[in-house]
C-alpha cells in the first residue's frame, strides 16, 4: 500500500508539473497575445465562461478515460 501511495503522489506531482509547463508556454511565446485573450475572456458573460469551463473539463475527463 505504501508503494502505491507513493506512486500516486509521484503521478500527481508529475501532472501538476506538466500543467505548469503547458500553462507557461503561451505567456513565454506570445505575451501580447495572452493579454489580448485575457481581455477578451474578461468581457465574456458568466454563461459563456461556464460553458467553456464545462467543455474543458469534459474534454479532460474524456481524454483521461481514453488514455486509461
Amino acid at each position: 500500500l505504501a508503494g502505491q501511495e507513493q506512486a500516486m503522489w509521484h503521478d500527481l506531482l508529475v501532472a501538476l508539473a506538466l500543467v505548469f509547463v503547458i500553462e507557461g508556454i503561451w505567456p513565454f511565446l506570445s505575451p501580447n497575445g495572452l493579454r489580448q485573450a485575457m481581455r477578451a475572456i474578461a468581457e465574456l458573460d458568466d454563461r459563456a465562461l461556464r460553458i467553456s469551463g464545462l467543455v474543458s473539463m469534459a474534454s479532460g475527463v474524456a481524454l483521461l478515460y481514453w488514455i486509461n
